[in-house]
């Protein structure tokens, strides 16, 4: 039986999308709920797995190609296995990798390196999809090693070319692994055989993230008046606090203590103090918003992207620092969805974590503020009359001169420096 391989519904905000990667191709064995192709769109990736046990008989829309909501882009065949062997549920998956004479071997030796995936079928061994099997048994990998992310807590093929990526392959060096290992990496073979004095150029299509990305900041810059204020804070009581208290939390939450809890709380209660920062324009209207959404940049290979924490206020430390740890998760694995990528009142962006000690951020509309930290440096400070060496941070707040004033730019960002100086003052609302 073939069914049709349609692109998901788009939500509403998003027209078209493009075809990131094909992780099956025609013949190709998949199972039900295997990922089988990413689509691309301006705000996130979208999966689209395998409707039922079977293979891809028709790849209709390439890697790179546009696509439309719901559109087909592939033709998919229900319980075919790409071979005309029967008997075991596996075996159909083992005919179609292999050749005749390497499935026999099992049947007549116990010997080789076929011997390994006869284990597998043991209760104590985990379940492998085919793909993942034959790769496991080409690169040598022990699947008790592989963490495993498939239905059931199955070992996918991706798990295992996940597991290879993260450390040497040690085992590529036996037998025809190594072979196989060197095959992966097409790219590596040009890049060593450079001759002296050559001068290497690669072109790449922009991903249309990045694309998106790029039209809204070049918005950002012609169509608000942008402008930034400066400001340091002493960081020292906040990581005294860390110091005294990290152990304790963590075992507590099971999360470690960061920086970002604290600046989070802090911002909101300065919105709340200063309310124009926490608003919005939309056409000739002024939008002022009776919560804190907080949108926290976070970059990812795709380009950065900004999920937000919905009643930021009403959250604990533990449960800021638990979010965005979640979030920065879901963003390095494409699982971000619009929804939680979209409404924010107010962002903050965290340079500090690369090494930047001072830049200008820039708006994330239709938002009018965005709060930039930046690397804690030990300087000499004045303090009473005497030089003290303190670790101090630059605060950046870049906003919307049409709704926010110098003035209350500089004050918020005042409040901010004051109420992380002295931490008490979040608790005592003073």
């Amino acid at each position: 039986m073939t069914t049709d391989i349609k692109a998901p519904v788009f939500p509403e905000s998003v027209a078209e999308g493009t075809i990131a990667t094909w992780h099956k191709q025609p013949g190709e064995q998949c199972e039900r709920d295997e990922l089988i192709v990413d689509i691309e769109t301006d705000k996130v990736v979208l999966e689209v797995v395998a409707p039922a046990d079977g293979v891809i008989s028709e790849v209709i829309k390439g890697e790179g190609d546009t696509v439309e909501s719901g559109e087909v882009i592939g033709k998919f065949a229900e319980g075919e296995s790409g071979s005309s062997g029967g008997g075991e549920e596996k075996a159909p998956a083992e005919d179609s990798e292999s050749s005749p004479a390497e499935t026999a071997k099992p049947a007549e030796s116990d010997t080789g390196k076929v011997s390994e995936p006869a284990a597998e079928s043991s209760g104590e061994e985990p379940i492998l999809s085919p793909a993942a099997k034959k790769l496991a048994e080409e690169k040598s990998v022990d699947p008790k090693q592989v963490e495993a992310t498939g239905r059931d807590g199955r070992v996918l093929k991706e798990d295992i070319l996940r597991h290879l990526e993260k450390g040497p392959q040690e085992s590529a060096s036996q037998g025809g692994g190594q072979k196989s290992a060197e095959e992966s990496k097409p790219q590596q073979p040009p890049e060593a055989s450079l001759s002296p004095g050559e001068r290497p150029e690669k072109r790449v299509p922009m991903t249309r993230m990045r694309a998106s990305i790029a039209r809204r900041l070049v918005d950002v810059q012609q169509t608000t008046a942008m402008l930034t204020t400066f400001n340091e804070v002493n960081m020292k009581p906040i990581m005294d606090i860390r110091q005294s208290y990290k152990d304790s939390f963590e075992k507590r939450h099971g999360i470690k203590l960061g920086f970002m809890g604290f600046f989070v709380k802090a911002a909101c209660e300065a919105l709340k103090r200063f309310p124009a920062v926490n608003a919005s324009i939309d056409g000739t209207d002024m939008v002022y918003h009776g919560y804190q959404d907080i949108g926290i940049a976070v970059s990812t290979d795709r380009g950065l992207v900004v999920p937000v924490l919905r009643d930021a206020d009403a959250l604990s430390v533990a449960d800021v620092e638990q979010g965005i740890t979640e979030f920065g998760k879901k963003a390095r694995d494409g699982k971000l969805t619009i929804d939680e990528m979209t409404g924010g009142t107010f962002s903050i962006t965290n340079g500090g974590i690369f090494g930047s000690l001072l830049s200008t951020p820039i708006l994330n509309p239709p938002q009018t503020a965005i709060l930039g930290m930046h690397k804690i440096q030990e300087r000499p400070m004045a303090v009473n009359g005497e030089v003290v060496v303190l670790p101090m941070m630059y605060l950046a707040i870049s906003y919307d001169h049409r709704m926010i004033d110098g003035k209350e730019a500089v004050q918020f960002l005042v409040t901010i420096k004051e109420l992380l100086e002295d931490p008490a003052r979040i608790l005592l609302d003073v």
